[in-house]
């Protein structure tokens, strides 16, 4: 089996996160791509929507796409779960190979993790690159060792982030483009991203 792992807050889910879902699929020939929301990301400092009302609007994402699942793994509050924890405990309960997704950018931060050596002992790296960006740009910034375990995935520049969605709708603008009918009526019922 060839599994990707679509890690992050989706605070609230929505189209550049399936794009990057549906890219890493199709580019690594992938049997599944599991969306795994985090309990608290430890790089950033915001505070987050509640956890579970995360992983809700993550179930109603519909990315329309076979082979997406949704894993709770995450969510439950034992402490700060790492990108290696997960793997780890996906490695131990179901041997395959794994494919941990995040953008390009995200990659600078990468020898911040937990571990970050043993993590590419345990999966691969799947960093999307976006538009006209060049790999290389990115890969300057990792040390050598935790050069040799990225793949790059080409992906098309979706100009969305959750911080704008939630801008938007803080703002009362609409967000039906960005993200699923059911995640905009979840985010109205909740009465999300208003302070």
């Amino acid at each position: 089996m060839r599994i990707g792992i679509l890690g992050g807050t989706f605070d609230p889910p929505h189209a550049g996160h399936m794009a990057l879902a549906q890219a890493a699929k199709e580019a690594l020939s992938l049997d599944e791509v599991i969306w795994i929301p985090a309990f608290q990301n430890p790089l950033k400092g915001r505070k987050s929507t509640p956890a579970r009302q995360r992983l809700e609007m993550v179930k109603m994402a519909d990315p329309g796409v076979d082979g997406i699942e949704v894993s709770d793994s995450e969510i439950h509050p034992r402490g700060q779960i790492y990108a290696i924890d997960t793997v780890s405990e996906l490695q131990y309960l179901n041997p395959a190979e794994y494919w941990f997704i995040v953008g390009a950018d995200s990659l600078k931060t990468l020898p911040q993790w937990k571990q970050p050596e043993r993590l590419l002992r345990l999966c691969r790296i799947a960093a999307a690159v976006r538009g006209k960006a060049d790999p290389q740009d990115v890969l300057k910034f990792l040390p050598e060792p935790l050069r040799s375990g990225i793949d790059f995935i080409p992906m098309e520049t979706v100009e969305i982030s959750s911080t704008a969605v939630r801008e938007l709708v803080y703002r009362g603008r609409p967000i039906d483009r960005y993200v699923s009918k059911a995640v905009i009526k979840y985010v109205q019922e909740n009465k999300l991203y208003k302070i």
